[in-house]
């Protein structure tokens, strides 16, 4: 049976050393299913709000015991008796339970744990990997593994330097299979602590394990990757292709565009001239959050001038 009959949740530390919280979600045939709620450093004005207890005397503020309490009582009394198969209906409960736009009642990182942990649950009874059984409930049958996108280099609100862009990634679409694509990954890296280290240049990494020098531009990021692409044996433009998140909302201040680390300044349709001709010069396959998340101006002419050629991507645009 998949009736949920316990669901509790506790305060944990995350990989930045910030509180979180981990959910447990226990059902009738004894299955259990346990997760976390990650946090990211930049996030939009308008994402779903992370319910954080505020109390300065406490991890500064960023303790989550309000969150976790709301799973213990709330969450746990509205669930109990539920069909963990039951995804949508638990989510949309849910949901319903907290009311309002942001999820700020209950606190999305409550309801992210909870939820995923029922996922859990529910793929652990029926034998299968959680995968699998998210896709049985969208109706899908055939699964394949993505090609994984390696976050090199770290900058903006991911780390502790001058670049503006805050990731660096490379595609291993070269790559035969996963397995593959993960070595290119790890030889690329290991490459390029090398390059890095003969300049003379920080190989300390960032929030997301990324190096984080302190770099002329973001073109030279860029060149220090393609370096390391080479010196690892691999073709860039063939076997690895590049990406960038630049979250743009970090440095988008009074209608411009500040890249301090340059020590300059853009309007949107100068910024629009940037990121195309970053793309023109390398082999960029994804942008990320390349414009203002209100933009939308910046975000129409970036789409027409290389949304051809090159995956933009939504985040802080679309949440």
């Amino acid at each position: 049976m998949s009736e949920i009959i316990g669901v509790k949740a506790r305060e944990i530390l995350d990989s930045r050393g910030n509180p979180t919280v981990e959910a447990d979600v226990t059902l009738a045939s004894g299955a259990e299913g346990s997760a976390c709620a990650p946090s990211g450093a930049s996030t939009g004005s308008r994402e779903a709000l992370e319910l954080r207890d505020k109390e300065p005397q406490r991890y500064g503020g960023k303790g989550v015991q309000l969150a976790v309490a709301n799973i213990n009582t709330t969450i746990q009394a509205a669930l109990k008796g539920r069909e963990a198969s039951d995804q949508t209906g638990l989510d949309t409960h849910m949901l319903e339970l907290d009311g309002t736009e942001n999820k700020s009642k209950l606190g999305a990182n409550a309801i992210l744990a909870v939820s995923l942990a029922a996922a859990k649950a529910a793929a652990n009874e029926a034998g299968v990997p959680l995968y699998a059984h998210l896709g049985q409930l969208n109706g899908s049958s055939s699964f394949s593994l993505p090609v994984p996108m390696m976050n090199i280099v770290n900058g903006g609100e991911h780390a502790d330097n001058n670049v503006d862009i805050q990731e660096f990634m490379i595609q291993p679409t070269g790559a035969p299979t996963f397995k593959e694509a993960l070595r290119f990954g790890a030889e690329i890296f290991h490459a390029l602590k090398s390059v890095l280290g003969k300049q003379g240049l920080s190989t300390a990494v960032g929030d997301e394990g990324g190096f984080a020098p302190d770099l002329p531009s973001n073109a030279a990021a860029l060149d220090a990757i393609m370096q390391a692409v080479e010196i690892a044996g691999f073709t860039v433009g063939k076997d690895i292709q590049l990406a960038l998140d630049c979250a743009a909302s970090e440095f988008y201040v009074d209608g411009q565009y500040v890249l301090k680390g340059e020590g300059k300044r853009y309007s949107s349709e100068e910024f629009v001239d940037y990121l195309q001709q970053l793309a023109a010069n390398y082999p960029i396959l994804s942008i990320e959050d390349g414009m203002d998340e209100s933009d939308w101006e910046g975000w129409a002419k970036l789409s027409e001038r290389i949304g051809d050629t090159v995956q933009l991507v939504g985040d802080d645009l679309f949440v």
